[in-house]
């Protein structure tokens, strides 16, 4: 009885202005995810009809990956080497040593490659610069001047960027790969003089070649996601040099979230 009183003794007002948020962050959401969806299909239709430049895509590979390799590294070689640390002592303590490059390398393949250098680390950096530059765009004006000479800006502006992406962040986690695996290696020798036979034995036998083909799968998908959002929200900007600030930091928070969901789905689906 207290509770239907409780209940009761709520205003109208309240309930209908809940339930009108509620339904207006549903419309929101799948708008968001049909603007997302458009924005795939004509992205796909202009690489199936061959609409595609091949200088654009380069000069994009280059400063979306290339340029990225520094971070990429250092983010790769310390994480490494925190899992290394984390490790090694307890794994010496109980006799495990044989697992110690197994364990990093297992980690670092499946998993913290793809998901931190080749999503989260090109969220930060390449789906900012992505969405900062079509948002500059837009607010400039440039974008209308492309659609009024008869230029799509999803064929001029988003294709290279996306097809750049899902190149060079497989690369790049193949680089973080590498780099985290050795730094794996020199945190266990300089911690507990771990010989490099034992630990580089422990990568070979733990480690199968489909942990690293599916990683790669997984890095691909995220440079697609990270890509995609990142144009689309540069295409909505707003409100002059605000707006492109709003667009940027959104490109980056959508990324990353959809990089954790993505992470699990694929891991389920991959892995599981």
């Amino acid at each position: 009885m207290s509770a239907m009183r409780s209940k009761a003794a709520i205003p109208l007002e309240t309930i209908e202005a809940a339930e009108t948020a509620t339904t207006g962050a549903i419309v929101r959401f799948f708008d968001y995810v049909g603007g997302l969806w458009y924005l795939l299909r004509d992205t796909i239709r202009y690489v199936i009809s061959g609409r595609i430049r091949p200088n654009e895509v380069l000069q994009q590979a280059y400063f979306l990956g290339v340029e990225s390799w520094l971070i990429v590294a250092l983010t790769a070689a310390f994480t490494g080497m925190v899992i290394s640390l984390e490790t090694v002592e307890q794994a010496i303590q109980y006799g495990l040593q044989d697992f110690i490059g197994g364990s990093v390398a297992f980690g670092t393949l499946r998993e913290l490659g793809p998901m931190l250098a080749g999503g989260i680390v090109f969220a930060g950096r390449g789906g900012a610069a992505i969405a900062a530059q079509i948002g500059s765009m837009v607010v400039t004006e440039q974008v209308e001047a492309l659609e009024s000479m008869g230029v799509s800006p999803v064929k001029a502006l988003v294709l290279p960027r996306v097809l750049a992406s899902i190149i060079m962040v497989p690369l790049l986690t193949v680089f973080a790969d590498i780099i985290g695996v050795y730094g794996g290696f020199i945190m266990a020798y300089w911690r507990v003089h771990l010989p490099p036979y034992v630990y580089w034995h422990s990568v070979q036998t733990t480690v199968v070649t489909s942990d690293f083909y599916k990683g790669l799968i997984k890095s691909a998908v995220f440079g697609l996601i990270v890509s995609l959002v990142a144009c689309y929200e540069g295409l909505r900007t707003e409100g002059g040099a605000e707006g492109v600030g709003r667009a940027t930091t959104k490109a980056v928070v959508v990324s990353i979230i959809l990089i954790f969901v993505l992470n699990f789905l694929l891991s389920y689906v991959l892995f599981g």
